[in-house]
């Protein structure tokens, strides 16, 4: 079911009178802000919004599309954009690792006096963009200031999002090197985090583009510029975000490259501590072997023969067991 709600100023003040059905009239006037946000679109009402407004068919039909990569399209008449927000999710309680991402798409048609947002996810929350557009005086800077909340509160996400990762992959070091922890769930998790940045950096470096895109399309002469401190300020947050992600795809991998050295290592240990003890075990069979030869030899049936049997038995694992633990073999 399609949900609508919205917002406008006029004249720098913000009224109580949004109609969704009046919205063309409302973008006309010229000291007139909106902001209207569209949740599960029907595609008739987008499209009768489109033929209104004379927006993009191509862009409506990417609004309403299940799956489309993060980027920014600049028309003559108005800009469209598409991003992902992104919320954590709760770790599982089950031993089966699962993902600790959820993304969000979010599409943007950026008019001259207005912004219309389209969503297919509820899970954004949208009244924070409203606050951060309050908090910038989006009304004495335009629509401009008001994408721009929408692309803080995304950005924003995204840190989030890396820094949870961040702590899941130092998390991932501590077991790395704990004697209880399960190589095979290591490894599970180690995948999971794997996945995770991979979807992550599908949404986080393309924001780049997108941001650029919209800082230097200029809507409004007029007001424009006043906002390039801010929107600079947002590319460095998207490039911080970026470079951290990529550093912590190294991390992870780093990870799993040591886990399998350590393996290697430990199976190293085991074999020799067992080659070690195969060495020292082969002593007494080889003498208590040799006195049970069928044949007549010095000793044979006598206290005597016994007594030597036992003396060569001790002696030789003393010496073997001495010998390979001051090498560390035991």
């Amino acid at each position: 079911m399609t949900h609508v709600r919205g917002r406008i100023w006029r004249h720098g003040e913000p009224q109580d009178d949004f109609d969704f059905s009046a919205i063309s009239d409302c973008l006309s006037g010229d000291d007139t802000l909106v902001w209207c946000d569209i949740y599960d679109p029907d595609h008739a009402i987008l499209e009768d919004l489109a033929d209104e407004l004379h927006l993009n068919s191509w862009a409506v039909e990417d609004a309403l599309a299940e799956s489309e990569r993060t980027k920014a399209v600049v028309y003559r008449t108005h800009t469209f954009f598409t991003v992902y927000a992104v919320t954590m999710t709760e770790p599982a309680a089950q031993e089966e690792p699962s993902s600790l991402l959820e993304v969000h798409r979010i599409s943007g048609f950026v008019l001259p006096r207005g912004l219309i947002t389209v969503r297919l996810s509820p899970h954004v929350d949208i009244d924070e963009v409203s606050r951060r557009f309050d908090e910038l005086g989006g009304q004495e800077y335009g629509v401009g200031s008001l994408v721009h909340g929408l692309l803080d509160v995304v950005v924003d996400g995204h840190f989030a999002a890396v820094q949870a990762l961040d702590d899941a992959i130092e998390g991932l070091e501590d077991d790395l090197f704990a004697d209880e922890t399960p190589t095979k769930g290591l490894q599970r998790k180690t995948f999971q985090l794997r996945k995770d940045l991979v979807a992550l950096r599908r949404v986080v470096l393309p924001m780049r583009e997108v941001v650029s895109a919209i800082q230097h399309r200029r809507l409004d002469a007029k007001t424009a510029p006043e906002l390039d401190a801010v929107y600079a300020d947002l590319y460095d947050h998207v490039l911080r975000a970026s470079e951290w992600t990529e550093s912590l795809r190294d991390m992870v991998t780093t990870v799993f490259e040591t886990n399998l050295s350590l393996q290697d290592a430990r199976l190293n240990v085991v074999m020799k501590k067992l080659t070690g003890w195969a060495a020292i075990i082969a002593v007494p069979t080889a003498i208590t072997g040799y006195y049970g030869q069928n044949v007549e030899y010095p000793g044979i049936q006598t206290v005597t023969g016994f007594i030597t049997s036992t003396a060569l038995i001790v002696v030789m694992v003393v010496i073997l067991y001495v010998a390979f633990k001051r090498r560390d073999w035991l």
